[in-house]
């Protein structure tokens, strides 16, 4: 027994949006008989499934983070726990503006969303955890160190796959605005 034509249509685009072929053509209306190549999808997986994985990972961070600041304030110098406390306020907005601008950039391939998430990725975040893991006098705990490692390999992630992705996108746009200066 054979499919619709209508329903097997609707599979087809169903399989080709949820499997994320990059091999996709569309076929022309029946009586030309040719088919032409969609444009391809120019998001990165491996940065969004690190986004996905962050978003999920941080309000952890943030929790463990909070905890051990509590827990060690009474031992630190008053210079350190002003510098704690800023350095954890100024994570969390960076932080959510950088997951924000990841996600806009790359799942609406959105070049300066993705240039601004890279920035903050390599220029703010990344030294900041580098500082909370590597400054022995802040009286890093097991459990800091543990969720710092995962945040800053995130972050890592984040900037090698962010900037290949980034690169990606712009060759692709600046390849388009050239075919359209021919039309």
């Amino acid at each position: 027994m054979e499919l619709p034509d209508a329903v097997r249509k609707r599979l087809d685009d169903f399989s080709r949006n949820v499997l994320f072929d990059q091999s996709r053509t569309e076929q022309c209306p029946k009586d030309t008989g040719t088919s032409f190549p969609q444009e391809r999808v120019q998001s990165s997986l491996l940065l969004q499934m690190s986004l996905y994985f962050n978003m999920w990972f941080f309000p952890w961070w943030w929790i463990c983070e909070t905890i051990m600041l509590h827990l060690k304030y009474p031992a630190l110098p008053d210079y350190y726990k002003f510098i704690l406390v800023t350095v954890l306020l100024l994570m969390t907005l960076i932080e959510v503006i950088r997951l924000y601008l990841g996600y806009a950039g790359n799942l609406q391939e959105k070049v300066p969303e993705l240039a601004g998430f890279w920035l903050l990725s390599i220029l703010l975040q990344f030294p900041l955890v580098l500082f909370q893991l590597f400054n022995e006098a802040l009286l890093i705990q097991p459990l800091e160190r543990a969720v710092h490692l995962v945040l800053g390999c995130f972050v890592l992630t984040q900037a090698l796959t962010g900037f290949v992705a980034l690169r990606d996108m712009v060759r692709h746009t600046g390849s388009q605005f050239h075919l359209r200066q021919f039309d």
